[in-house]
């Protein structure tokens, strides 16, 4: 029974799966989450909705697999620069201004959604902050072999909790949207000084 379930649903290519997560990430910011419909998707996408059912199972899973798949590349796997602050930079780098606008708008729609949620907070969980932060704890791993951070430097646990905490404070304090130039100088005045401390 697995392999046909897997064999059914391998048959979207990735131009059309990218076609379909771009469709639930334009519905999303038209209407936000709760509002989100897999007859909606269907519709837009021109496809049925048991195929969508089939593939993703249900509406948190398709959001949020189609939040990460709209995640820039490169992966943080492609970037070792071979210093923190490269990396760090490097990563920032990976989204334009408009990107980050667009993005930090969505998060925000999506916030209030997560937290009422259970679904849709354990496929977060599952295909965006586990990933991501196994990625972050990957980097500053290169930063404690290469000498940069030590390795009891309590400010380790909470490099995830200061990167989004830069990116979603940007437009709740200054109204702003957050930009490369903000995040590229938080990093260098906020997360590099805690890590290095």
């Amino acid at each position: 029974m697995t392999e046909v379930a897997t064999a059914r649903r391998s048959r979207i290519t990735p131009e059309r799966e990218a076609e379909l997560y771009e469709a639930v990430l334009d519905l999303l910011r038209e209407v936000g989450y709760d509002a989100l419909t897999m007859d909606a998707v269907a519709a837009r996408t021109k496809s049925s909705k048991a195929t969508l059912y089939r593939q993703w199972g249900g509406k948190a899973e398709l959001v949020a697999k189609a939040v990460r798949h709209s995640k820039p590349g490169p992966s943080f796997e492609d970037i070792d620069t071979g210093s923190l602050r490269g990396d760090l930079h490097a990563l920032t780098l990976r989204s334009d201004d408009c990107e980050m606008e667009a993005n930090s708008a969505l998060m925000r729609g999506l916030a209030m959604a997560i937290h009422g949620n259970p679904d849709l907070l354990k496929a977060f969980r599952e295909h965006l902050i586990e990933p991501e932060t196994a990625e972050i704890r990957r980097v500053l791993q290169r930063a404690i072999d290469r000498g940069e951070v030590r390795a009891d430097n309590p400010a380790l646990d909470y490099m995830v909790h200061m990167m989004i905490g830069g990116f979603a404070a940007r437009s709740i304090i200054d109204e702003q949207p957050p930009s490369q130039a903000f995040l590229l100088s938080y990093i260098d005045a906020v997360v590099l000084p805690a890590l290095r401390a």
